[in-house]
């Protein structure tokens, strides 16, 4: 949903396209040994709070709280090379990995030097899980602040290996590589039973009050849910994912005071937080969780965060994960694109602000007087995926489209009435446009936040986007309302399910028929293909967008011309129909390819590199 090519922050180097082939014989694990996994944090120590153990360190400075660096949180960090001499540092530490777990290691690095170089790696970090190496990072990887790297290491379950990092530097020009709050969480693998996606009909209720600025929110959330499982569920979980954007230590997001259940530890970089349910929870049973909840707004132009004096709140509201056959999903918040894979829900949210701020927000809202000089803004929004707000002193426009769709501009300080009105025009067209093709909008009105500071262009949640003065990102963002909204995916391991096909969607919009656009074409790698993970992304976060949303969108053209513009238009609007507020799969959709032709497509997904 990264609208536009991502400005990375951190581009990397070398890294494994699969760490699969790790996997050693007898390290598979058995149903039973799958069933019993329980989540947990292994490494130890991995804020360096509590001196040096269990590290490994090839020097007493390597773990340090010295100045000249500082830590991603607390005071202490892992600080290798540095020193503007040939120098070798290491830092190490062992863990076993339990048999039957998924198993993800995440850990944040800033990088700094005084190399001037744009093409030349002189200095350079290697990390790495055994014998496997996960990533090399160089001089040319240097970055403002620190950035999570994140790596599925779910193939060494059943095995005792080393983390370990090497930096090693050349004989002038110091590059220096920080570490930071390393963590190795693991996650049930399976679930034994069947494949359906639970916990079904969430219904959640907030209601929250805001500081003066809109920054801080506090109140309490429940959510009601049902087992549509034959597998009884014993616990659900709640992805906590703009805990990404702050420490374990100062979390954005805070959960208290949970009834209806036990809450566990976090885990998954504290993005997870497991809630027992009291007695297992039967097939076509109800039940409601409520918790406490403090959201903490972070500085930054960002999809949570705020740019001045306009907060954008998007993934802060806790959401349950989907269990089906392959387990919880509880994968790691990704920033390059997105991790999000939630069922649709119903949401009643009470949002008490200043009556100075504006709140855009996700559903249909109505305002009513609160106490003095405060507003109370009730959102209301059906069959959604997530709930997204803003808050600001914004100028705000309104219109219909033509197809009576209410549409509201919301724009920042900075940006003019003319591109406010021009990008009016554009959400009326657009919204007409993808409704024509896929099927009507259902989400009542549409709001849209302008801030020509979001570096990563634009980002959709239901009903709700944040944009760039842009045309053309702002068409893709609201082509998202369907494939994302109400064609819902697994973002993190399906991204071209979202962005490939609301890319192509934009062209049709915008007139565009990718005429050619196949030939231009060039694989990178022969792990490279239009279906991989956010797992392998975030690995070669440089070609992202080239794959995922170019030769995504170039591949559906071609699917067009193969088949026939009229097959491919009753395609997409059948599909979608039949995925109505439902879930998308690459097997489901290539079946359905296929179901709309005679011709038969194999050596078209090859060719494509359409797997799943």
């Amino acid at each position: 949903m990264r609208s536009t090519p991502h400005k990375a922050f951190v581009t990397i180097a070398s890294a494994i396209a699969a760490l699969t082939a790790a996997l050693l014989p007898g390290s598979t694990a058995s149903a039973a040994e799958q069933a019993a996994c329980t989540p947990s944090q292994l490494i130890t120590n991995g804020g360096f709070e509590s001196g040096t153990s269990p590290w490994t360190q090839s020097s007493t400075s390597v773990i340090t709280s010295r100045s000249g660096q500082s830590a991603h949180g607390g005071t202490s960090f892992a600080w290798l090379d540095g020193t503007g001499a040939t120098h070798t540092d290491t830092l190490s530490q062992s863990v076993t990995i339990p048999s039957g777990c998924s198993a993800t290691l995440t850990f944040w690095m800033h990088i700094d030097t005084a190399e001037t170089t744009s093409s030349t790696a002189y200095d350079k970090l290697t990390a790495k899980i055994g014998s496997t190496t996960l990533a090399t990072y160089s001089n040319l990887d240097k970055n403002t602040g620190f950035v999570q790297k994140s790596f599925d290491v779910s193939a060494f379950a059943g095995q005792t290996v080393t983390v370990a990092f090497t930096g090693t530097e050349d004989s002038s020009l110091q590059t220096s590589f920080v570490l930071d709050d390393l963590a190795l969480d693991t996650s049930a693998a399976t679930t034994p039973g069947d494949t359906t996606r639970t916990p079904a009909s969430p219904s959640y209720t907030v209601s929250l009050t805001s500081n003066s600025s809109g920054t801080g929110w506090t109140g309490h959330e429940s959510v009601s849910f049902t087992n549509a499982s034959a597998t009884a569920l014993s616990e659900v979980y709640l992805r906590l994912w703009d805990n990404y954007h702050g420490t374990c230590s100062a979390p954005p997001i805070t959960v208290s005071n949970v009834t209806g259940g036990t809450a566990g530890a976090l885990s998954v970089a504290c993005t997870a937080l497991e809630v027992a349910l009291p007695t297992p929870l039967a097939q076509g049973q109800s039940t409601t969780i409520g918790f406490d909840l403090g959201i903490t707004v972070p500085s930054g132009a960002d999809r949570f965060g705020y740019d001045g004096a306009f907060s954008m709140i998007g993934n802060a509201l806790p959401v349950l994960a989907v269990r089906d056959g392959s387990g919880w999903h509880l994968d790691p918040y990704t920033n390059n694109g997105e991790s999000f894979y939630s069922l649709a829900a119903d949401f009643k949210v009470t949002l008490d602000h200043p009556t100075s701020l504006l709140v855009p927000a996700t559903g249909t809202s109505v305002d009513s007087p609160g106490t003095s000089g405060r507003t109370v803004t009730t959102a209301t929004a059906s069959k959604v995926r997530d709930f997204a707000w803003a808050a600001g002193p914004f100028s705000k426009i309104s219109g219909t489209s033509p197809g009576g769709v209410p549409i509201n501009i919301y724009s920042v300080s900075g940006i003019s009435s003319s591109s406010a009105q021009s990008m009016l025009t554009t959400a009326k067209s657009a919204v007409d446009a993808h409704a024509g093709r896929f099927g009507a909008y259902p989400y009542g009105e549409l709001d849209a936040v302008i801030d020509n500071n979001f570096w990563f262009g634009g980002m959709e949640y239901p009903g709700f986007v944040l944009d760039l003065v842009s045309t053309t990102a702002l068409t893709h963002e609201i082509g998202h309302q369907w494939w994302y909204g109400i064609v819902g995916d697994d973002e993190y391991n399906s991204p071209w399910l979202d962005e490939a096909f609301t890319d192509y969607a934009t062209d049709l919009a915008q007139g565009l028929s990718g005429t050619n656009c196949w030939n231009s074409v060039s694989w990178a790698s022969s792990a490279e293909k239009i279906t991989n993970s956010m797992a392998y992304w975030d690995a070669h976060s440089s070609r992202y967008s080239t794959v995922v949303y170019g030769y995504g969108k170039c591949a559906l053209h071609d699917l067009r011309r193969l088949i026939g513009d009229t097959a491919m238009t009753n395609l997409l609007k059948s599909y979608a129909s039949s995925h109505w507020y439902g879930v998308s799969t690459t097997a489901e959709f290539k079946a359905a390819a296929q179901a709309a032709t005679s011709t038969d497509l194999t050596s078209f997904w090859t060719t494509h590199r359409i797997e799943g």
